[in-house]
């Protein structure tokens, strides 16, 4: 029981950091790839879309607002 303990420590600990380590660069490399800018930028947006005038209301909105029993 403790050898097979001490054989998935060590593996852990050598190649789960080199498995982490080149998950993390390619999350990164991913992010930073040329052409995700608009994306991101339209993403980050979406909260001042509506901010010369409030949304507009569909008939699912007022359904949630009416009184109920």
């Amino acid at each position: 029981m403790e050898a097979s303990y001490n054989i998935l420590r060590v593996f852990a600990g050598s190649w789960g950091a080199v498995f982490l380590a080149v998950s993390f660069l390619g999350v990164v490399i991913f992010v930073l790839r040329p052409g995700s800018k608009k994306i991101y930028r339209d993403t980050a947006n979406i909260p001042f879309r509506h901010d010369d005038r409030p949304a507009a209301q569909t008939p699912a909105a007022n359904e949630n607002t009416e009184a109920r029993p």
